[in-house]
């Protein structure tokens, strides 16, 4: 009872700062939205004339993503999931991920999800993160492809990657020393290792956690190629998708709903600095969120209340 009293009260002490976080972020994105009020309305009366057929373009791949993300999921357990319910839990997930932050409502739509697939809580909380993992991995893959594609665009200090290199060595042996001092989390590590296994042993499985993640993070970059497009920004489409990886991975360490703030300044400084003008960088920005975010939120939830009715969550 001591353990679980000191677990929970960490939790919420996490949570508290993490809400904290998320609203310092919410603040200042509000803050710069006022400032700069006239760009963003600039860029939403250029939206509004942009090119549809483009926008549709950006709507289908947008689309394609819950079909990637429920791909990575499948290939991310052994066990043969149902089709239908868990390409409309990944849409579900992509609207409770806007409302909780740092990818927490699309954790927990999963998590509940696969234990309603009959998966116990330890696998099913294993397969949400190899399919997170693999996710990052292939975002970091593209990003290398496309910096090598067009060099010069992402520069990084001299002295980041030593910082870089001792952070995730420090993290490294924390983890070392804490599954050599706590037999409980060597368990745990040894159980995550054999179900990273036994999904690995099946081709098809394999094939689905690492294409679907690719695929996911490349048609969303195709949505804000489109948009771009939609806008007349003159970018090359390499560029556009380099720069949305980057700013992505950059702004997925502030653990705001959806990105919401962190995502939206990252892409449109980064369109701003590689050259587009500051009404076209807002138009894009605005274009990409209506068609991953605003448009599909109602229906998303929609279809949440649904699935929970039906206790397929």
């Amino acid at each position: 009872m001591t353990f679980q009293r000191v677990s929970v009260a960490a939790i919420r002490k996490g949570t508290h700062w993490q809400t904290a976080l998320t609203l310092a972020v919410l603040v200042a994105a509000g803050w710069l939205a006022r400032r700069h009020w006239p760009v963003l309305e600039a860029g939403a009366l250029r939206l509004a004339v942009a090119d549809q057929g483009w926008l549709l373009t950006g709507a289908t791949a947008a689309c394609g993503t819950w079909l990637c993300a429920a791909l990575a999921l499948q290939g991310a357990v052994v066990r043969r999931l149902p089709q239908g319910r868990l390409v409309a839990a990944q849409f579900a997930a992509s609207a409770a991920n806007q409302v909780l932050p740092a990818g927490l409502g699309a954790g927990a739509v999963n998590l509940r999800f696969l234990m309603r697939c009959g998966l116990s809580a330890g696998r099913a909380a294993t397969a949400v993160g190899v399919r997170a993992t693999a996710g990052g991995v292939a975002r970091g893959a593209l990003i290398a492809v496309l910096a090598a594609a067009c060099p010069g665009i992402l520069r990084v200090p001299h002295d980041g990657g030593g910082w870089a290199v001792a952070a995730l060595a420090a993290v490294g042996a924390g983890l070392l020393l804490a599954g050599r001092r706590w037999p409980r989390g060597r368990r745990a590590v040894a159980a995550v290792a054999a179900d990273v296994r036994a999904v690995h042993a099946r081709p098809r499985r394999a094939a689905a956690l690492w294409g679907g993640s690719v695929t996911f993070a490349a048609l969303h970059a195709c949505v804000l190629i489109a948009v771009t497009r939609a806008v007349a920004l003159p970018l090359p489409p390499v560029r556009v998708a380099l720069l949305y990886l980057a700013a992505s991975s950059a702004a997925a360490l502030l653990p705001t709903p959806g990105g919401l703030g962190s995502l939206d300044a990252a892409l449109a400084f980064a369109l701003a600095a590689a050259g587009a003008p500051a009404e076209g960088a807002a138009s894009a920005v605005l274009g990409y969120r209506l068609l991953t975010v605003w448009l599909p939120l109602l229906p998303g939830l929609l279809v949440l209340g649904l699935l929970v009715r039906r206790k397929a969550l």
